[in-house]
């Protein structure tokens, strides 16, 4: 009995059933040997790209029937898989790479394979997100993943604002294409003094691991063209306790000097470059004085009146 059947033998994989199996996000020895028995046992595979998925099962010497169940065909290939699984068979569902359904297909396929009744089964394994974190360090203990931002700028800047005052740290993926927008859009909605880990073609030949600020992100991918290639993986630091209004008062004098010959999004930009907060931080800081000296001024404006 090979090592593969014999560390699996005992565990019992039912049918019918969708099994949900992680798979390497890059170096082809990470497969466990819980997967490669599974995909050996069932009936058939629904994979995100079968050509990249076939290559994986020619390695290890596996021959199944392949479905393709991307995102752009996930509803029809859901139907066609459901059919399967009322044949009684074991089907398999893979991502290109690491855990299916984690910014990947598979969701879809996994509520209505439970909707009709079929055990979904995970097989754990390889994680990009899960990879990157292990290796940040205590500052990353919590944290919240949120995958793929908007490639959209204006989009982008306000889901990163939106969670400026987040204290856990933030995981997400990124493109070569983007790495660059993204970095910059991170460091002027969050800060620039923020810690982030850069993962970059992770398990992969050309592996790195970057720990810098997000003030630095940007100079660190500048001085080598090979740092832009490859996935990219990003953990970024949670806002500190003190990253609310009440720890910015630090920056109060430059802030308020800025204030006094620039509009106040351009004053909260340029204290932000300066000091290395959030620029929406201070934004809202110094719009929280121009806001309460109008006030002040209408109520002396009142009393004047009222004195006439």
């Amino acid at each position: 009995m090979s090592d593969v059947n014999r560390l699996a033998q005992g565990q019992d994989y039912p049918a019918p059933a969708l099994y949900i199996v992680a798979t390497p996000i890059g170096n082809a020895a990470d497969i466990t040997f819980r997967a490669r028995h599974l995909l050996g046992l069932c009936d058939r595979i629904a994979a995100e790209d079968t050509r990249n998925t076939g290559q994986l099962l020619t390695r290890y010497g596996i021959s199944k029937p392949l479905i393709a169940a991307h995102q752009h065909n996930e509803r029809e290939a859901a139907e066609r898989i459901l059919s399967h699984l009322a044949a009684g068979e074991r089907v398999a569902f893979v991502s290109d790479a690491g855990t299916p359904g984690i910014s990947d297909p598979g969701a879809r396929l996994v509520e209505a394979a439970r909707a009709q009744g079929y055990p979904v089964v995970p097989l754990p394994g390889a994680s990009a997100a899960i990879t990157a974190l292990s290796a940040a360090g205590a500052w990353a203990e919590t944290f919240t993943f949120i995958g793929f931002l908007p490639s959209k700028p204006k989009q982008r800047a306000s889901a990163l604002q939106s969670l400026a005052h987040h204290r856990h740290a933030l995981v997400c993926y990124e493109a070569p294409h983007r790495i660059d927008d993204m970095l910059a859009a991170a460091r002027d909605a969050l800060g620039g003094e923020r810690r982030v880990l850069i993962g970059r073609e992770l398990t992969k030949l050309h592996e790195s691991l970057h720990v810098c600020t997000l003030a630095e992100g940007p100079d660190w991918l500048a001085a080598d063209a090979n740092r832009r290639r490859g996935e990219f993986v990003l953990v970024i630091e949670g806002a500190s306790a003190d990253a609310e209004e009440g720890g910015l008062d630090a920056h109060d004098p430059l802030l308020r000097a800025l204030l006094e010959e620039l509009p106040v999004s351009a004053a909260a930009r340029v204290a932000a470059k300066v000091t290395g907060a959030s620029r929406n931080a201070l934004y809202t800081r110094a719009l929280s004085w121009s806001s309460a000296a109008a006030e002040d001024q209408e109520e002396d404006d009142g009393e004047e009146d009222g004195a006439e």
